[in-house]
């Protein structure tokens, strides 16, 4: 999760409060989980995993990414991943405003550091967030950071 303070800056004083804000996985985490158990899916990167995960008598299909699934619910797998994924987007932006989001995503990579919004733009570009948004928060926080 990514946090930030409400209240004075710690150069400031007292009275901070840290503010969490949930990354998208933690959107999606819980209803992947449930998901997966209803779709007899599972992750295995080895021959022992695979193992270790399948059930007797169940055909598989491996998704990609390590990604395992029944063959019978492949369609419901897939389906169900990407309405999760834009259920949890929508959330995050309900909760967190396109800003909040930007805002994050430009910590979570190190963009302060680096300069470089490429990163950003790609974790961010499915939110149909514009590179020109997040140019503008990236130098508005950089102005606000500078005067400081």
């Amino acid at each position: 999760m990514f946090g930030t303070w409400e209240g004075s800056t710690p150069s400031h004083g007292a009275n901070l409060k840290p503010v969490i804000m949930k990354y998208l996985q933690d959107y999606k985490e819980s209803k992947q989980t449930e998901l997966f158990n209803q779709t007899n899916s599972f992750f295995a990167f080895s021959t022992e995993q695979f193992n270790k995960g399948k059930k007797e008598g169940v055909k598989y299909v491996n998704i990609g990414a390590g990604l395992i699934c029944d063959k019978r619910y492949v369609d419901k797998l897939i389906n169900g991943l990407d309405t999760i994924e834009k259920e949890a987007m929508k959330q995050d932006l309900t909760d967190n405003g396109k800003e909040g989001v930007i805002k994050r995503e430009l910590a979570n990579h190190e963009a302060y550091y680096t300069y470089d919004l490429e990163d950003t733009f790609a974790a961010i570009k499915c939110y149909e967030i514009t590179i020109k948004e997040i140019r503008k928060v990236f130098n508005e926080e950089k102005a606000n950071h500078l005067n400081d």
